[in-house]
């Protein structure tokens, strides 16, 4: 029988595939965990006091993990 992964791997795996968008622009994404379905991250870079930060997560990453990891209930920033 096939191991699931974890949720955590999940969230992991669908991070690693926003990413390079996010590094294209000089930033990044790190993830630190997440607990009863809100996922916490750090942007770091160039998304550091970014005016856009704000809309990238909520509209780019909180929106792509809600539609692949049905558990995230919400994404913050750290």
């Amino acid at each position: 029988m096939e191991k699931t992964a974890s949720l955590d791997e999940r969230i992991d795996d669908v991070i690693e595939l926003i990413r390079p968008a996010i590094q294209m622009d000089g930033g990044d994404l790190i993830f630190h965990g997440v607990e009863d379905g809100v996922v916490t991250v750090e942007l770091v870079g160039a998304c550091t006091g970014c005016a856009f930060s704000g809309q990238i997560l909520s509209a780019g990453v909180e929106r792509v993990l809600k539609e692949k990891v049905p558990e995230v209930r919400q994404v913050v920033a750290i």
